[in-house]
Parts: structure tokens; sequence; C-alpha cells
């Protein structure tokens, strides 16, 4: 049977000033190693750090904001935020439209755009949402195939998002992040899905 190991026999003030200096250390670097390990694990499977590149999602989101965001743990909605992997493209963030499904139809007169036959209320968008109708387009109205999401960004007519053969309709799989919060500017700091 194991015998517990001995403390040692200190017999000096300084001694043990050093023993339990070093024991703290000790107990000090095997907390930063747990935290670092607990940190580098949160930032590689649940939540990631994007930077907001481009004018696509004004007035909500900004260039150079930074974001928290959720790579697990979630299921998409409209009127989500969202991270997507274009193949050997840069990450693209827009908002979530409609899921699978669901028709699109955008009317390019009005600059509306209809889910299901029914006006979506979009108080988040910064002009109506006019399409060139150049070949560009995917062609209205759509139907959302499964495990797909239809995107949009929130500045509609300067944005490359899911109106358009380049992006088109985005499979979930391609989704690598749920925006969480705004981490940066510090005065913004907090919800984005609330009214610019």
């Amino acid at each position: 049977m194991n015998q517990p190991k001995a403390l040692p026999v200190l017999e000096t003030d300084e001694e043990k000033r050093r023993y339990l200096l070093k024991y703290e250390l000790m107990d000090w670097a095997e907390t930063l190693l747990i935290a670092g390990t607990v940190v580098v694990f949160v930032l590689l499977f649940i939540c990631q750090i994007v930077v907001v590149n481009g004018p696509s999602m004004q007035p909500t989101l900004h260039n150079g904001e930074r974001l928290l965001t959720w790579s697990t743990f979630w299921n998409l909605e409209a009127g989500d935020i969202v991270c997507v992997n274009r193949d050997g493209e840069e990450p693209i963030i827009k908002r979530v439209i409609a899921t699978e499904g669901q028709t699109v139809d955008v009317d390019p007169q009005e600059g509306k755009v209809y889910v299901d036959g029914k006006e979506l209320d979009e108080s988040y968008i910064l002009e109506p949402t006019y399409t060139d109708g150049n070949n560009r387009s995917i062609g209205f109205p759509a139907e959302v195939p499964e495990d797909c999401v239809f995107v949009m960004g929130d500045n509609r007519n300067n944005s490359l998002d899911s109106r358009f053969q380049e992006v088109g309709m985005v499979r979930i799989d391609h989704v690598f992040g749920k925006v969480a919060c705004r981490i940066y500017p510090f005065d913004k700091f907090g919800d984005v899905y609330q009214e610019s």
C-alpha cells in the first residue's frame, strides 16, 4: 500500500517561505494551463471571432467590426446572421431569409422580399431590395432546397448573396458560425439583432 508522501521538514522561516512560494507558483501554473486549454477548446470547437469585411450588412454591421460566432449547438432560423464559407473564397456574413422548403420571391419594382407569399417586415435593411435583372440572378420565385438556406445582406443593393449564382442557395454545412454578439468596437458591444 502506498504511503502518502511526507512533507519536507522545514526548519527556518526562509525555507518555509521558499516552499510556500514554490507551491503557490505551481498552483498558479496548473490553473493557467487548465484555463488556457479551456480557451483553446472553446475557440476551436465552440466559438470564433470573425471580422466584418465590406458594407454588405449595413446598417446592422460595419466594416472592421468584430463578432463572436457560435460554431455549434444552433438551429438556423430566418433572421439569424451567419458566417458562410465559400469554396476558395473569403467567408461572407449574411442574414438568413428563408430555410429549406420555403419559397423566396423578390419584387424588383417594389423592392420587397416575400417568403412563402408573405412580405417580410425588414426594418433592418438599408434600402428596398432591387435586382438588376441580369443573367447573374438565380431567378425568382426560388424554393430553398433541403439542407440549405437563402441568405442576403442587409445592404441589399450592395451585397453578393443568394440572389446571385456566385453564391446561390447556401448548404448548411457551409455555415460555420451563427453570430452571437458584437465584441468590437467596445461602444457597440452586445446584441446585433436589435434595430440599428
